[in-house]
């Protein structure tokens, strides 16, 4: 689950702003940032071990299983037997929630043996550890292994805008939350319909208090994505804070309509009782 999507069912998140980690950075109409409001964060990775953290979370047999793929690891395995073994080891981390585990290994087996799907794999573990990160430590390592790996894949191929849309949302966590906001941009530059891109711009405009260029950014987002359950619970909260309750009422209801999901539905009562 991504930061964004836990930040969906949590009531009222962005209104109190409380939950949500991305530093308060007010853009000007999209033209430029006047200012940024971020406490400084440690640039020094943790210096506690999550796979040995993890492993009292292990049960009895996904303990004896990764054991057993240390152990192949560890008796020179080739190449194929390493990146398979590392991979049966992330898997079991991932199954658990446990991303910055499942990247370390991924890890491991991408610094021996470069190439593009390991790097992305390992990249994208990195990136979901980052999405649930609240320590400023873990973010800020967890950001920098996102773009120590995926930067890889992005340099052998530029077109992968899904993945500068993840290295631009590492900076915007960042000291430097500008150059993410501008990949961002240079994104919709590129593809004006990008999912990611409207959506993220959507969330940093709330963010900032711009609620009015929230709705414009997640009303262009809903009629090219319809689907995206998370941009039309966001429009609906943007109208809220931007006092357009005739349009705010209506876009929960749509959204009632959208989705079972109990959290989801009890936020959207809890707005409409305001209304």
């Amino acid at each position: 689950m991504k930061r964004s999507q836990l930040i969906l069912i949590a009531l009222g998140a962005i209104a109190v702003g409380g939950l949500y980690v991305l530093p308060s950075v007010v853009v000007d109409n999209e033209s430029k940032a006047d200012s940024v409001s971020q406490e400084n964060q440690s640039a020094t990775p943790s210096t506690t071990d999550p796979v040995a953290m993890h492993e009292a979370e292990l049960s009895p047999d996904q303990r004896l299983q990764i054991n057993t793929l240390k152990l192949q690891i560890a008796n020179n395995s080739s190449k194929e037997e390493l990146k398979s073994s590392t991979e049966e080891i992330a898997a079991i981390y991932q199954e658990l929630g446990k991303y910055d585990s499942a990247g370390y290994y991924l890890s491991l087996a991408a610094d021996q043996q470069p190439g593009l799907e390991l790097a992305e794999k390992a990249g994208n573990a990195y990136y979901e550890a980052f999405s649930f990160a609240l320590d400023p430590e873990k973010v800020t390592y967890t950001a920098e292994q996102t773009r120590k790996y995926l930067n890889q894949v992005l340099d052998k191929d530029p077109t992968r805008l899904d993945l500068k849309t993840k290295i631009a949302m590492t900076y915007v966590s960042s000291s430097n939350p500008m150059q993410g906001i501008t990949m961002l941009r240079e994104i919709l530059e590129q593809e004006p319909q990008n999912e990611d891109g409207l959506f993220n711009m959507g969330v940093l405009s709330m963010q900032s208090g711009q609620y009015k260029r929230a709705t414009e950014r997640f009303e262009e987002l809903i009629q090219y994505h319809p689907d995206n359950l998370q941009g039309q619970f966001y429009l609906a909260v943007s109208y809220f804070e931007a006092k357009q309750n005739n349009k705010a009422k209506a876009q929960f209801e749509k959204v009632k309509a959208m989705t079972e999901d109990e959290m989801i539905l009890g936020s959207i009562e809890g707005y409409l009782d305001k209304l």
